[in-house]
């Protein structure tokens, strides 16, 4: 009989670095290469069914349900719950909002974390916890694992004053035990150890490892975020590298260039335009005398005479323009 596994999502921030497309939907279901990163992140568990029995746990916001709604037209053969943090407090008060359900082996994820990842390693693994993570030149802008001479983690620190420590934390964790960091951030809520009124994972799981955990490190070599405007630019152009293009179909449409890679949905209208590279068309949009390069337009959205690099339109956005670089949320109707 297989063991359950419980992944843990923390999908209740604000988004408001994405904004505005976040104003009208939660930051895992922004477009990036013909699908969301939502979509991108649950394929990492694909093989998970192999050797464990998955049980997806959201933590999303009070106006995150837009995410069950997404599981249950698209995923709906996956066991998932559903629980809300109420008030953004950081991520290990996220996790702590799950603590009724947490009782097994668990993952933590953040909901824009994106890597490869190779799971079969935990159907064997021995130690307490693993954390991915993937070296760095300069570590001072994130957390990194300090190692002893064993490759046993030691500590994690918050964005390391010195350049001593490569090894960073990507955001992805393994717990033999959750009930194990559930008792960890109870102590670390208890004590208050928070920086700006946020409790960070990574100080709780330093507690487990005062308290004798055996923690290691996985490395992974591809590491993609989907946090920020230029780092969804950059991780459609990833997805898009890594074959999730349909450029040769693209290419069929009479009157239209496409310049290789791309996803141009197949209920699209694309006509007297160029498209290409690193453009992702989603479904229903209609695109007329155009020339879009590094571009993500959101479903059934609508532009004519735009020539624009780095721009993301969100869904039902109509736009008749000349050279402009956008950023544009959902139900916007432009003309410049």
């Amino acid at each position: 009989m297989k063991q359950k596994i419980q992944i843990v999502i923390l999908t209740a921030g604000y988004g408001s670095r994405l904004r505005p497309l976040t104003w009208s939907k939660p930051k895992p279901l922004v477009a990036i290469a013909g699908r969301t990163s939502l979509d991108y992140l649950l394929d990492e568990f694909k093989d998970l069914s192999n050797d464990w029995e998955p049980e997806y746990i959201f933590v999303i916001s009070p106006n995150g349900w837009s995410i069950k709604t997404y599981m249950e037209e698209n995923y709906p053969d996956l066991n998932c719950k559903y629980v809300v943090q109420e008030e953004m407090k950081g991520q290990s008060h996220a996790i702590y909002c799950a603590k009724d359900l947490i009782d097994s082996p668990m993952i933590m994820t953040f909901a824009d974390t994106l890597i490869h990842v190779d799971l079969s390693v935990l159907k064997n693994e021995q130690r307490d916890g693993l954390a991915w993570c993937q070296y760095t030149e300069d570590p001072r802008r994130f957390g990194a694992a300090v190692l002893d001479e064993t490759g046993r983690v030691k500590h994690f620190i918050e964005k390391p004053p010195t350049m001593e420590h490569k090894m960073v934390i990507v955001g992805f964790y393994y717990f033999k035990d959750g009930r194990r960091l559930i008792s960890a951030i109870e102590e670390q809520i208890e004590k208050n150890i928070s920086l700006k009124n946020e409790f960070y994972i990574a100080d709780g799981i330093n507690i487990m490892l005062e308290r004798g955990d055996d923690f290691g490190i996985q490395e992974t070599n591809a590491w993609v975020d989907a946090g920020v405007p230029g780092t969804v630019i950059s991780t459609n152009r990833f997805f898009l590298e890594q074959g999730n293009d349909n450029s040769a179909e693209a290419a069929k449409r009479e009157g239209v260039v496409i310049i290789p890679p791309v996803y141009v949905d197949p209920t699209a209208v694309v006509e007297r335009s160029v498209i290409g590279p690193y453009v992702s068309i989603a479904a229903g949009c209609k695109v007329v005398n155009c020339v879009l390069q590094d571009t993500i337009l959101d479903k059934r959205t609508s532009i004519s005479g735009l020539v624009a690099h780095e721009t993301m339109l969100g869904a039902d956005v109509d736009v008749t323009a000349t050279d402009r670089k956008l950023f544009l949320g959902d139900n916007c109707k432009a003309e410049l």
